[in-house]
This record gives structure tokens, sequence and C-alpha cells, in this order.
């Protein structure tokens, strides 16, 4: 019998990866995430702004704003 890794996906208030627990999106999260909107930049775009409001929200002042436009989208430019 197999055991199924965790998906790489937030741990909510945390913002941690549920699989390998770093600061979420972790390189594995981001690697699925490019490969989900391929086709649609945009919308990526759109969907990591969403997630980065809600970690904003949850986080507060543990992390700066600065840090959380690099850590949802800075690695989404060419």
């Amino acid at each position: 019998m197999t055991r199924r890794r965790p998906a790489h996906l937030p741990t909510r208030p945390t913002w941690r990866c549920r699989a390998c627990g770093i600061a979420w999106p972790c390189s594995a999260a981001k690697l699925v995430l490019l490969a989900a909107y391929r086709e649609d930049r945009a919308a990526l775009l759109a969907h990591l702004a969403t997630l980065r409001e809600e970690a904003a929200a949850q986080l507060g002042a543990d992390v700066s704003s600065a840090r959380l436009d690099e850590r949802f989208g800075g690695w989404t430019t060419d």
C-alpha cells in the first residue's frame, strides 16, 4: 500500500505549505500553479492577488506588504 503525500497547499492562517512546511507558495506549489495557468497568465495573477489579500488579512503585521508582494507575485515575472 502506497501512502499519498499531501498536496502543496497553504495551511491557513499560517500560510505554510501543508506538505513541506515552508512559506506558501513553496517551489512545488509554484510549479503546479504555473502549469495550471500556463494558458492564462492574467488569471494566475488574479488568483495570486486574491490569495495574497487573504494571507495579508490572516498574517497581519507578521509579514510586510512588500514581502507578501514578492512571495505571491514576484516569481511570476518573465
